[in-house]
């Protein structure tokens, strides 16, 4: 597990600043950063996923700005190593991918629809050196995307959950799950996968502290015939929530 000198993943200013020299003129009189600024949360997030991780990770103008703690995180509490993963909607980062081929050693596949974020996508596996294979979407989720016949161990995501488009967090096909409570796309993702999962094989979605979005998604995956384990952890300061189904 990659850890800090605490033991605890994190990255401490004065070593994201040896990395990214530039970043010293966002600190304050007291040397933290000012993270209400974009350019800063990019350039500490692509120090803790070079420090931490060993990714070199690229961040797109308009995209989210990822962490590469929770991401990781998420990706603990499913997978074993060695397995064949399916991501849907790598984004522009492709980091969660890259995540489970240098970490966790897996076979990985992973998707992405907009045009902009596919190729920065692209390159941020080449420039790690990663064997990724990415498809491009043209719209759907699973099916018409990823060839049929093909099965994976795990079918996994952080997938859009708002119920309409946010201002000035995400982009909307980052956002917009759909739905009453931003379930829509989680949903028909949990019925596409059933038809390109191993026996015994899962999906995991990577969501928000969100209760009523957490029971819509659980009880349609309970229909479904996947059983359902919530399992809530903290990134920072923030709670977050690896929904795993499995079949």
């Amino acid at each position: 597990m990659p850890l800090w000198k605490d033991g605890k993943l994190g990255l401490p200013v004065k070593e994201a600043v040896k990395l990214f020299p530039e970043l010293e003129k966002y600190l304050d009189k007291r040397g933290r950063l000012d993270l209400s600024n974009r350019e800063t949360r990019i350039l500490y997030n692509r120090a803790i996923a070079k420090a931490l991780f060993g990714l070199e990770i690229e961040y797109h103008p308009r995209g989210l700005v990822t962490t590469p703690v929770s991401r990781y995180l998420f990706l603990k509490t499913f997978l074993r190593g060695g397995e064949r993963v399916l991501e849907i909607g790598t984004g522009h980062t492709a980091m969660i991918a890259l995540m489970a081929e240098k970490l966790f050693k897996c076979d990985v596949t992973a998707t992405e629809l907009d045009e902009e974020f596919f190729e920065y996508a692209r390159k941020n596996i080449e420039r790690n050196g990663a064997r990724v294979r990415l498809l491009k979407s043209n719209g759907g989720i699973i099916r018409g995307v990823v060839p049929e016949g093909e099965r994976f161990d795990v079918v996994f995501s952080a997938p859009p959950y708002y119920e309409k488009p946010t201002r000035g967090v995400l982009t909307e096909r980052e956002g917009v799950g759909g739905g009453k409570y931003g379930e829509a796309f989680s949903v028909k993702l949990l019925e596409e996968a059933r038809d390109y999962l191993k026996p015994g094989g899962r999906v995991a979605l990577f969501l928000p502290d969100k209760e009523p979005l957490i029971d819509a998604i659980s009880e349609k995956g309970k229909e479904l015939d996947y059983s359902v384990k919530d399992v809530r952890f903290k990134a920072g300061t923030r709670w977050r929530h690896s929904l795993i189904l499995t079949l």
